[in-house]
């Protein structure tokens, strides 16, 4: 594999990515003296560990009470089995169904090309990043109701993608539709209805340039302005879709399908667009379909049939900044963990106690909605206004409500899981400087926030802004690697080398500059199963997810790293 993202072989240079300098706030940095941490939290600190048991057997289904060494016997057995329901989740949600739902009609030529041309590429690039993800690919072709017998072209599923290629290109053709609007509708339903969906990940990947039949999307001329005349609506459509946990991507031409889009989302919640104008049309199919594989295999992966929960969840974000004269705001203590010197001090528990903590005051403004959700925490815009001018931060909290899940133990195992993140990265900075590699790996750096919602105390956790750099996830938990960066992969296989196979940093995430990437909210997969959350998967999680995945590129042999001599088996 090439040193970083390389889509030349796939005929696109990306553009450069922009500095980071005048995008990262100062915030992380920050030198304010530490206060003794007050006695309130001391006290809520003084029983982390148990605490963190007490949760872990709790989300595992089980809460009864135990002394605390046959509870921690016990709630390792009972983490040892969710790892292994989870492992088994994953491994089927890389089996995946991908049905393309294409307009037909005379003015798609181009796009019915581009759907044929992009697949083998698509294949190629999935085999060399995410050689565990299998896929049987599939083609519903729509056009119109005047168009009779040829309305509907269906090419069922095939895991051999020469015949699907041949398909289209002896078979489909650009032709027929009448009026503006096409049979949209009867498109989707004949690819949930007609379609032999087997696999755990099931995708629906629409491509098309004019909206259903009905006055309800649209304004122009339409030989149907009461809807569908043989009575689908968007709602029986788009409900039997999610009911058969088929996930729906769109890919947009024109804006003659916007409305169409609000409608769908109403029904089915956020719903992730791909613009496909003229410009390099083949790249963009062939980029936004690994997209939609990754994206959907992840999805289903971690959150199962409950996907479409997380995709309404979407809809509650508001992306703007709010107007901050019209916020309150608030006070509360920000606690941070001393960074680590040495390696025994991230595989010592005891480390992050109150004794390697210090604490801070803030003053602060909260937006009223997140801007984001994720599939465990939502992400609020934020002010410290204590600072001359007021810096902007960004604050998140669990999605979860009730005492475990708003504890004190569980934001600060995000902050100790930040920390070590951090700390491996300082060491990987090091090393990789030492050999010539110049692109750097950081984190951001999380703290606890403790504010207060009425007169209970609300735990946060809060860090530094990405301002206007271009968020992306380039890796997921479950080994699916979305965006490849050999940089970001080696330091992976660093954190596992450096730590004699103890732990690894996953689930990377963040924004890419042209000399770092700068990288928040990571996972660790850790041996210890009682550390780090349930997106800690323990040893079989590195071994299944990412060991028996991972491709040493020219990073790793700079590094003197070798996936064959793992430490984990040696």
């Amino acid at each position: 594999m090439g040193t970083e993202f390389d889509m030349k072989k796939f005929g696109h240079t990306p553009s450069a990515p922009c500095d980071a300098g005048s995008l990262t706030s100062g915030w992380s940095s920050s030198t304010t003296n530490a206060s003794s941490i007050p006695s309130s939290l001391i006290s809520e600190m003084d029983n982390l560990n148990i605490d963190r048991i007490e949760r872990y057997a709790a989300e595992a289904g089980d809460a009864r009470f135990m002394s605390d060494k046959t509870l921690e016997s016990h709630t390792k057995s009972l983490r040892e089995k969710a790892i292994s329901s989870m492992l088994k989740r994953i491994e089927s949600a890389m089996n995946v169904d991908l049905c393309y739902v294409l307009d037909c009609t005379g003015s798609m030529y181009r796009h019915i090309a581009a759907a044929k041309d992009c697949i083998m590429q698509v294949v190629s690039y999935m085999e060399r990043t995410n050689p565990s993800i299998k896929i049987r690919v599939g083609f519903c072709g729509y056009r119109d109701h005047c168009d009779g017998d040829d309305n509907f072209q269906i090419f069922d599923f095939t895991n051999s993608y020469e015949q699907f290629r041949n398909n289209i290109s002896n078979e489909v053709s650009a032709k027929g539709g009448g009026d503006g609007p096409e049979d949209v509708l009867g498109g989707i339903n004949a690819a949930i209805t007609q379609m032999s969906w087997l696999h755990t990940t099931r995708v629906i990947f629409h491509i098309g340039d004019y909206p259903p039949h009905g006055r309800r999307y649209t304004k122009m001329n339409d030989d149907y302005p009461e809807g569908d005349p043989n009575g689908l609506t968007a709602e029986s459509v788009l409900e039997k879709m999610q009911s058969s946990n088929i996930l729906y991507f769109f890919g947009k031409i024109t804006n003659h399908t916007d409305e169409m889009l609000r409608i769908f989302r109403d029904i089915i919640g956020e719903i992730q667009v791909f613009d496909f104008d003229s410009v390099e049309l083949i790249f963009k199919y062939f980029q936004a379909t690994c997209l939609t594989i990754t994206s959907s295999v992840s999805l289903t992966a971690t959150l199962g049939n409950d996907v479409y929960s997380l995709r309404r969840k979407e809809l509650e974000i508001n992306p703007d900044e709010p107007d901050w004269d019209t916020i309150d705001e608030q006070t509360g203590t920000v606690l941070r963990y001393h960074l680590p010197k040495t390696l025994d001090d991230i595989m010592n528990k005891e480390y992050f106690k109150k004794s390697n903590a210090n604490v801070q005051s803030l003053s602060f403004k909260l937006a009223p909605q997140p801007f984001s959700v994720g599939a465990e925490r939502y992400a609020y815009f934020a002010l410290d206004v204590k600072r001359e001018p007021a810096e902007k931060v960004v604050i998140k909290e669990y999605l979860e409500i009730g005492r475990k899940a708003n504890s004190v133990e569980r934001y600060l195992e995000a902050v100790e899981v930040s920390t070590i993140a951090h700390f491996l990265s300082k060491q990987f900075n090091i090393e990789a400087k030492r050999v010539g590699i110049n692109k750097k790996v950081k984190f951001l750096q999380a703290k606890l926030l403790r504010g207060a919602s009425g007169s209970k105390n609300q735990f946060y956790t809060i860090e530094p802004n990405l301002r206007n750099a271009k968020y992306k996830r380039f890796n997921v938990n479950s080994g699916i690697i979305t965006e490849f960066h050999s940089t970001l992969e080696a330091f992976a296989h660093f954190t596992y080398d450096y730590t004699g196979g103890y732990l690894l940093v996953y689930d990377l995430q963040g924004a890419e500059f042209s000399d770092q990437f700068l990288l928040t909210d990571p996972a660790l997969q850790c041996t210890d199963s009682l550390r780090f959350g349930r997106t800690n998967l323990g040893r079989r999680g590195i071994e299944e997810c990412f060991l028996a995945n991972h491709k040493c590129s020219s990073v790793c042999k700079k590094l003197g790293l070798d996936v064959t001599k793992s430490p984990i088996t040696t």
